[in-house]
């Protein structure tokens, strides 16, 4: 154990010894009258390392995207049923023919500092703050202008129809131009100090120590029980679950690995909700000879074993991935698509397919040798590599494992094209067209995070293309059925299993509430959290 996770540890223990002796007056149980005002309710949940911005327009990842929501605000929210709800914008509506969209926002909403949300803020952060911002770019660009009537209306003219684009908005948060404006927006310290409209205010960073966020206590939704959020940096796994064990934490993700001791607790439960999908893909390199035509690639991947991956690398805590899509998002999931039948694990009929290919077994008994990539600190990723080359073995194929850090499996995989198959985990994303649809279309420029294959379907492209330039969801459904159906043909790229294993497991020892899923995905459910002691 590092001597910053053993640090981590010790701060947690003296808030949580302090919090102990605070609560003394206040009772312990959920029937118990509301705690004395000198009771400070805090909420603590565990952050695997230090955030690079607090502000998610600048920075990747779960981390600042787990503030960002927080602290800075959306116009609009989804939830893990992919359902686009009212935020700062309480209401919004297309005009018929598409061209304009109109954005009536809330009244009287502050940000942190006193200063008025306006009309004005949300111009600014469409054509300044979204353009620098992966889903936030192509969104921004379908817009041709921006009219402010008045302080809390805001019409967005398109210069042409964007499929996702309440999806994208939905993770644009949003930082008030009175702050940003005439400044360098990447450099601005307010990244690291960032001054919203949510129901957290930021108060201190302390690099490799902890982050900490009060209550807004003039937040636009009302009054919530948490007056203070604490977010320790613990980088060892087993710290976090030790921390969680010993009711010190209110939450933090663990290793899957561990989430038999959290089914042996009754005061911890890992969150099924709240979260979009995650999966474990597998992204083939077409550029090898082994990998290069499309029956290849569906041999080895049919070779994959995916309910052991399950069972063996994700300790059950997800399932075999059968379509492209995840199930949950219903209404562009072609129905028709099943692996099971598409990639079934006929080990006799995937060696006769070998054979004929002209991969014979050689002497050393192996057809030929495949290296499989993937992020070593990614538990869960390593150990499905090790399923996988056990399920290639079964076929006669080889593999050598090479799991990297992320710097050297980045540079490796999208760079220099060095790798076999990739694995991967990764969110599903708020919409097909900026999640999964990305990792399938052509990637010519080798974009990181993006199809690795080297493979450019025509018909797959033009179906992603078409999803894209329109907003009627029937329409982006059908195109959408048209690329799922060639994603299969192709095999390029496809998800192994879908995973809920690195969703947050919580303690129920100081708060209730922590597993209800309202509200914006990744963001605790501030308004549901009830005060234990």
């Amino acid at each position: 154990m590092s001597m910053r996770s053993l640090r981590g540890i010790a701060a947690v223990g003296v808030t949580a010894a302090m919090l102990a002796l605070a609560a003394c007056s206040g009772g312990g149980d959920s029937s118990a009258p509301a705690p004395a005002d000198d009771v400070e309710r805090v909420y603590i949940e565990a952050v695997s390392a230090d955030p690079t911005s607090l502000n998610p327009q600048f920075a990747g990842g779960p981390i600042p995207l787990r503030f960002g929501f927080s602290v800075l605000g959306t116009l609009v929210e989804l939830n893990d049923g992919y359902e686009i709800m009212p935020g700062l914008a309480k209401s919004w509506e297309f005009s018929e023919d598409g061209s304009t969209v109109t954005l009536e926002l809330e009244e009287g909403v502050l940000w942190h500092d006193g200063e008025p949300f306006t009309s004005e803020d949300v111009k600014f952060n469409f054509e300044e703050i979204m353009p620098l911002q992966t889903f936030g770019k192509p969104l921004s660009a379908s817009i041709a202008s921006i009219d402010t009537p008045d302080e809390t209306t805001v019409v967005l003219n398109l210069a042409n129809q964007y499929g996702p684009f309440l999806a994208a908005l939905s993770q644009q948060a949003l930082v008030p131009k009175h702050i940003y404006e005439g400044t360098d927006y990447v450099t601005n310290p307010a990244n690291m100090a960032p001054i919203g409209t949510g129901p957290l205010m930021f108060e201190s960073f302390s690099p490799g120590e902890q982050i900490v966020l009060v209550k807004n206590p003039d937040w636009w939704r009302g009054d919530f029980e948490v007056d203070r959020a604490i977010y320790p940096v613990m980088t060892d796994p087993n710290a976090r679950m030790m921390a969680l064990q010993s009711g010190e934490l209110d939450a933090a993700v663990v290793d899957p690995s561990q989430q038999d001791q959290v089914e042996a607790s009754d005061s911890l439960e890992l969150v099924l909700r709240g979260a979009l999908p995650q999966m474990v893909n597998a992204g083939f390199n077409a550029s090898l000879p082994e990998l290069s035509t499309p029956e290849l690639r569906s041999l080895v991947f049919a070779a994959i074993d995916r309910e052991a991956i399950v069972d063996l690398s994700l300790h059950g805590l997800g399932e075999a991935a059968t379509t492209v899509f995840p199930e949950g998002m219903t209404w562009a999931v072609d129905n028709s698509v099943d692996f099971d039948k598409s990639f079934e694990r006929d080990i006799d009929a995937i060696n006769a397919g070998l054979d004929a290919a002209g991969y014979p077994v050689g002497p050393d008994g192996t057809r030929f040798t495949l290296d499989i990539r993937y992020i070593s600190a990614l538990s869960d990723v390593a150990a499905a590599a090790e399923v996988v080359k056990s399920s290639l073995q079964d076929v006669g194929i080889g593999a050598n494992l090479l799991g990297t850090a992320e710097p050297v499996f980045m540079e490796s995989v999208f760079a220099q094209s060095d790798f076999g198959i990739m694995l991967m985990r990764s969110v599903a994303g708020a919409d097909p067209s900026i999640g999964v649809v990305r990792w399938l279309t052509c990637n010519p420029n080798r974009i990181p995070v993006s199809n690795p294959s080297g493979v450019c379907d025509e018909q797959l492209d033009q179906a992603a293309t078409a999803a894209l330039a329109t907003l009627d969801q029937d329409e982006r459904a059908a195109q959408f059925r048209t690329l799922q159906q060639r994603a299969v043909a192709s095999a390029h790229w496809l998800p192994l299993a879908w995973t809920h294993g690195s969703n947050y497991t919580v303690s129920s020892v100081r708060w209730e509430g922590l597993t209800d899923a309202v509200g914006q995905t990744n963001n605790p459910p501030w308004t549901h959290m009830t005060w234990v002691g």
